[in-house]
């Protein structure tokens, strides 16, 4: 196996890269793919798999264990997160590795056996704190329930101050193998962090605690690269766990006619003018993934829809869903709306973003194409927005 599969002595990267995989729970883009990362630690007196891959991708597995150890002796299998794409392959594992024990939060006992029918003789609960000694290597557990599922937990392997987080510090990215090895790693880490943690926020707070207390030498999440020095990554979670904004505007619009496109452009060159940064993203052909990402720093949200059939424009309606449940730290929002014979969206969009929690500012909302005074409106609202988002 390459050298560079070894990440410490002992210590071995086992997972598969999907190139091909393009959209993610039929939702997140993934330009450039993705990876399944498994680790393999092998002790004086026992190995442990931490983690498995996604299915399809189980022969790949095998054979990287196989160019280390013989794996129908495995003693270990560690599942940190339940979901397919890393326990998916824990029934093909344990079919060929007959004496492995999986090692599982009580909670991922119970997805264990629903979800990939493992019998209960071959899973062993464990509770925070708790270890396993592999001769030479100790591997200490940690629950961290809802980052992103109740039944996840940290692995820590004491020795060498290895963290195995899983879905946390990830990346969704096929390229590369450490973290300085990708140029645009914070841009993915942050997609990443938005589309997955932002929605737990207090789970993601502790759960940085916990790494925060552990001192990690290096960071081996489940997706994306490994992380040699582990500050960088540590550093942007500070500020993304905590809400820290910057003084930038996302603006998410979808127009019919040209009306609302009229708004948001008077808006977004108003801004722009104040200083503020603006991140626009017209909805018909927006990436969720940069989406999610603009979301996770900007403190307001100018929201633009006509109205369709007496409510939100459809792709308004999703966006406006998908911001409300990835509960992003935005503290103020305008809505600008355009309408024909009858409105309706207005009344949509205030419901969701109450319920999200922004501050309105205020709402434009324009019959047919606007008027020099309802445009000098919106530039109104943007000044005091600005002021606002500068303050």
């Amino acid at each position: 196996m390459s050298p560079r599969y070894e990440i410490k002595p002992g210590v071995y990267w086992v997972g598969a890269k999907d190139w091909d995989r393009r959209i993610f729970d039929a939702l997140i883009p993934l330009p450039q793919g993705t990876s399944y990362n498994a680790y393999l630690v092998v002790g004086e007196k026992a190995t442990a798999l931490i983690d498995t891959v996604n299915p399809g991708f189980e022969e790949d597995l095998w054979q990287k264990l196989s160019a280390l150890i013989n794996p129908k002796n495995l003693d270990y299998v560690v599942m940190n997160h339940a979901e397919p794409d890393h326990a998916g392959a824990l029934p093909w594992i344990l079919g060929r590795a007959p004496k492995a024990k999986v090692l599982l939060t009580e909670k991922g006992k119970e997805m264990a056996i629903c979800f990939y029918h493992v019998p209960e003789g071959r899973l062993e609960t464990i509770h925070d704190g708790d270890h396993v000694d592999l001769g030479g290597r100790t591997l200490r557990f940690w629950e961290v329930p809802f980052v992103h599922w109740p039944e996840t937990m940290f692995t820590f392997l004491v020795e060498e101050g290895i963290l195995f987080p899983c879905d946390f510090f990830g990346a969704h990215t096929a390229k590369g193998f450490y973290a300085e090895d990708i140029p645009d790693i914070e841009p993915l880490a942050k997609s990443y962090f938005g589309e997955i943690m932002m929605p737990y926020g207090r789970a993601a707070r502790r759960a940085l605690e916990k790494a925060m207390e552990l001192k990690p030498a290096m960071i081996a999440p489940s997706h994306g690269p490994v992380w040699r020095n582990p500050q960088p990554i540590l550093s942007w979670y500070r500020k993304w766990t905590a809400g820290e904004t910057e003084p930038k505007v996302l603006v998410a619009y979808v127009s019919m006619w040209g009306a609302t496109e009229m708004l948001v452009q008077v808006a977004s060159e108003e801004l722009r003018a104040t200083g503020v940064a603006v991140a626009t993203h017209e909805l018909s052909r927006a990436d969720l993934g940069r989406l999610a990402a603009d979301l996770v720093d900007s403190r307001a949200l100018v929201f633009g829809t006509p109205t369709v059939l007496g409510g939100l424009h459809p792709l308004a309606a999703f966006a406006l869903n998908l911001v409300r449940t990835l509960k992003p730290p935005v503290k103020f929002a305008v809505v600008l709306a355009s309408h024909g014979w009858a409105g309706g969206a207005v009344r949509q969009a205030r419901q969701a973003l109450q319920e999200l929690g922004p501050e309105l500012l205020g709402v434009v909302d324009v019959p047919g194409k606007p008027k020099e005074q309802e445009l000098q409106r919106v530039r109104e609202l943007m000044r005091e927005l600005a002021r606002r988002t500068l303050d």
